[in-house]
């Protein structure tokens, strides 16, 4: 092993079809209280919560799927991940005016510093990566 390590502190939860969107944004938001970004960094967790929203949605309406939120912090990244049983990936569409839906996506890559969709075996996972601003960054506990 080498003299290095890594520390990180993550949660997990199943959001089925039957409950709402509000309960992952309240769940995630008990996780990022718990690590002191409500107090330290509260424009970010806004930018985690939309985009659970948004990756939560996505799983329930587009893949007709639950949504597995996994929420994982390893002191440099705060990475979001929604897995859903369908292997389609994410396709931006252009905006429209005749359309309410399918701009999720563009928030999402707005919001994060970065993100990635990859299929797995049994659907996909989409995961976006958020870095606290410098100044709340010496500010965090895990």
């Amino acid at each position: 092993m080498s003299g290095s390590s890594m520390r990180a502190v993550g949660w997990a939860r199943s959001m089925p079809l039957s409950r709402g969107v509000n309960e992952a944004r309240q769940w995630a938001r008990e996780h990022l209280d718990a690590l002191g970004w409500t107090r330290t960094a509260p424009d970010t967790v806004d930018d985690v919560l939309l985009t659970v929203s948004e990756l939560v949605t996505n799983a329930h309406v587009h893949a007709h799927s639950n949504a597995q939120l996994l929420l994982t912090w390893d002191t440099e990244c705060l990475h979001v991940s929604v897995h859903d049983s369908s292997t389609d990936l994410p396709a931006p569409r252009p905006p429209s005016t005749e359309r309410l839906g399918g701009r999720g996506m563009f928030l999402v890559d707005a919001l994060a510093d970065e993100w990635q969709a990859r299929r797995c075996p049994n659907g996909k996972t989409i995961t976006a990566c958020f870095r606290l601003p410098e100044a709340a960054a010496g500010t965090t506990g895990t």
